[in-house]
């Protein structure tokens, strides 16, 4: 089987937001449990990035079998704690394949999209799986190849996936997420969302 880690970015502190998106209700638990047992349904392992709220979300994880990554530095921006997670995983498992990177903040991403990017990797084809939205958009939930992580360990700030997506001069396979690809950044988005997708 490839070995392809579930890499979970949950270290932002939800400045927009007002208060921890990670803990915010969602189907009778908060977001990241709902994220987090999204991926465990998928046949690879999760590994959860936490930084701003780190001690509040931590017991939330103790449940569940994945392997929290706790980021001091997280105010530095996406890249570096992309980057920082990326070598952590590459210590952790250096016969890795490849990543796939996942976001706190798109709850409407089922499993059944996770697996059809990690369906679609071969091995040693330096393939990035990118997600594509009924508009057309591009990028996360996605799959880097191993042949990415020297780029990935490189970002800093905000640069986030986005950049080596947008750079790769490789050709880039695309998975069709629908209307899966929304962003839960302001309360307006994420009580919008709720009273759609939550059953009362």
């Amino acid at each position: 089987m490839n070995n392809v880690p579930n890499l979970l970015l949950a270290a932002g502190a939800s400045r927009r937001m007002g208060t921890p998106k990670q803990l915010l209700p969602w189907n009778g638990k908060t977001l990241i449990e709902h994220q987090i047992e999204t991926l465990l349904e998928t046949d690879q392992e999760v590994y959860v990035v936490l930084g701003a709220h780190a001690e509040r979300i931590l017991p939330v994880l103790k449940p569940y079998p994945v392997n929290p990554i706790i980021f001091d530095q997280w105010s530095l921006g996406m890249g570096n704690t992309i980057a920082f997670s990326v070598a952590y995983l590459i210590k952790k498992q250096p016969s890795l394949d490849g990543i796939l990177i996942a976001l706190i903040d798109q709850p409407l991403v089922d499993t059944s999209h996770y697996n059809a990017l990690l369906d679609a990797f071969q091995k040693e084809e330096q393939q990035l799986i990118v997600s594509v939205s009924d508009q057309g958009w591009e990028g996360v939930p996605v799959l880097f190849d191993k042949y990415y992580f020297p780029g990935l360990l490189n970002l800093k700030g905000e640069q986030g996936a986005k950049k080596i997506i947008q750079s790769t001069k490789k050709s880039i396979t695309k998975r069709n997420a629908g209307p899966l690809l929304v962003d839960m950044d302001t309360p307006e988005v994420y009580t919008a969302l709720y009273k759609k997708f939550n059953p009362q």
